[in-house]
């Protein structure tokens, strides 16, 4: 997917684009493949004092900084339809025999230059695509809009338009299915689709986004719709600014307002966000004495050693703490909710691109 003009100027900066990257392994008679990933290590801390079960998290830890590996792959089947597929995995390099290798970003699908792309498989919501993509520039937290495991990443089938001189629509669905639940249950009788999507327009240094992203409460969500919008606006060569606005009527109202810039090997990034509690969780907050608002930040420093390798360092503080107590049921917070206040989770790290 297009990470915009935010993302593509920090990707050139630090030399990190996955297109970039790529080996190709074999061209030939229009087929392609391309062999690519990355091996990220680095040192983190801070954060939530403690998870929901009381254990301590917040001290200094090794570990692996989401290194992936994937294989891409295309054929040209017309001089306007391709065939592509892409399969990627990301394991645990921090530990030997360490559980957690995870498959993502594996679909396939058939692009057209004049009817679209359509595609099927695991591959990140397209609100991220659209309205939250400007803010998802940093390597692990920092992201407060609603990202692209929200209701996405498995049984997925997408829809992109072409692009009409900088205008593209997106559309997905995530199917779930009855199976698996108990015979005779109201979820074993009929499945469910979340959809996602949104409009992108670009034209010269301006990125606007509109999108909406479903959450229904049998699939886990709080059973109300999410809302956004984004703009982008580059300044100057490699100076660009972001806003964002998302609205959920049973959760957060959220304000976020970002900025990049890259120069020479070096880039930066500073985000900040306002976000008030709505509906049922503002309505528990206020029960048990919590504050309805909170500030989050975060800011990013990266460094391009050569054309594969850079350094980074990373800092977010998302005002917010964790639940240890209560029922967390989606859409309402319970009773007896006590947060233990967050630190400044901070990260640094090298990567190796491929």
């Amino acid at each position: 997917m297009k990470k915009t003009l935010l993302a593509t100027a920090i990707a050139g900066a630090l030399g990190v684009s996955a297109a970039a990257q790529a080996a190709t392994v074999y061209d030939q008679d229009g087929t392609r493949l391309d062999l690519y990933g990355r091996i990220a290590l680095g040192i983190s801390g801070g954060g939530d004092e403690v998870n929901a079960d009381g254990e301590k998290i917040n001290g200094s830890e090794f570990r692996d900084v989401y290194s992936r590996f994937g294989l891409r792959g295309t054929q040209q089947l017309s001089s306007d339809l391709a065939a592509f597929g892409n399969f990627e995995l990301r394991p645990r390099l921090d530990e030997v025999n360490r559980d957690g290798q995870q498959v993502r970003n594996s679909f396939l699908g058939l692009r057209s230059n004049q009817f679209g792309t359509v595609q099927a498989g695991n591959f990140d919501s397209f609100y991220l695509d659209t309205v939250a993509a400007p803010f998802d520039v940093y390597i692990d937290r920092g992201l407060e809009l609603t990202g692209g495991s929200h209701q996405a990443r498995g049984d997925s089938i997408g829809y992109i338009s072409p692009n009409l001189e900088g205008f593209q629509v997106y559309l997905m669905g995530k199917h779930y299915t009855g199976n698996g639940e108990e015979a005779g249950s109201p979820g074993s009788n009929s499945s469910a689709w979340n959809t996602a999507g949104g409009a992108v327009y670009e034209v010269d240094a301006l990125r606007l986004a509109l999108g909406y992203a479903e959450d229904r409460a049998r699939t886990g969500g709080v059973g109300e719709n999410i809302y956004g919008g984004s703009a982008v606006f580059e300044f100057m060569p490699g100076f660009s600014g972001r806003l964002a606005y998302e609205y959920q009527s049973d959760n957060e109202d959220k304000i976020g307002v970002g900025m990049t810039y890259a120069i020479n090997e070096w880039a930066f990034n500073l985000d900040y966000y306002r976000i008030e509690a709505q509906g049922n969780l503002k309505r528990d907050l206020e029960a048990d004495g919590e504050s309805t608002s909170r500030n989050a930040w975060a800011a990013g420093a990266y460094y391009k050693v050569s054309s594969n390798f850079d350094v980074f360092a990373e800092l977010h503080e998302a005002d917010e703490g964790t639940i240890v107590s209560g029922d967390t049921s989606p859409g309402d917070v319970g009773d007896n909710l006590r947060r233990v206040r967050d630190n400044v989770y901070w990260l640094v790290g090298a990567r190796y691109h491929f």
